[in-house]
């Protein structure tokens, strides 16, 4: 159950004093349709742990972030607050040094939530998410973006991040949701 998952997380120690601790927060923003999950790589310091809705700021008003990907979800005629949301880093690190780490420390937590929630498809946003959740050699990010990869049944999909400060947030993903709404609309049933 996920609830006892975030129990867990919250008891975790692992990363000491590497992370801030989100004390009786949910790692999960839940969806209403579980076939798309979008995975983040770590708890944004303004996000959604401090709104309580993933893609909000505190004020409830839409992240930058969110906008892109509500307009690449567009694509799929899926509404951004109705996919499922993890983070693949389940603290907030305060040094992106610490990113590493903190994602071996974390991947059994999310091993075990992709598996309680099972999703069709994961958004994997950014190299550290998907190192955290796909083991494959590359050089570069860009050498994965796009490609599908597979952990059990579940298709694992690298995009680049949605922050509009990234010139590939948009029009790099564009391509990707397009594949992704014409090759997997049927299979997905959405």
């Amino acid at each position: 159950m996920l609830d006892n998952i975030d129990i867990e997380i919250q008891n975790c120690n692992l990363c000491g004093d590497k992370v801030e601790h989100f004390p009786k927060s949910q790692t999960v923003s839940k969806g209403i349709n579980n076939d798309i999950l979008i995975l983040g790589e770590a708890p944004a310091n303004n996000g959604w742990r401090k709104s309580g809705i993933a893609w909000y700021d505190s004020n409830k008003k839409l992240l930058p972030s969110g906008v892109v990907m509500q307009k690449l979800l567009n694509e799929l005629n899926i509404k951004l607050e109705n996919t499922y949301f993890l983070e693949a880093i389940k603290c907030y690190p305060k040094d992106r040094k610490y990113l590493s780490t903190c994602s071996k420390n974390c991947r059994k937590f999310l091993l075990k939530q992709l598996k309680e929630i099972k999703p069709k498809v994961v958004l994997v946003l950014g190299n550290a998410a998907f190192k955290t959740i796909v083991s494959v050699k590359y050089k570069k990010y860009s050498d994965v973006v796009g490609k599908e990869f597979l952990l059990d049944d579940i298709k694992i999909i690298p995009i680049y991040h949605p922050s509009p400060i990234s010139p590939q947030s948009y029009k790099g993903n564009l391509p990707i949701f397009k594949k992704i709404g014409e090759n997997f609309w049927k299979e997905l049933q959405i």
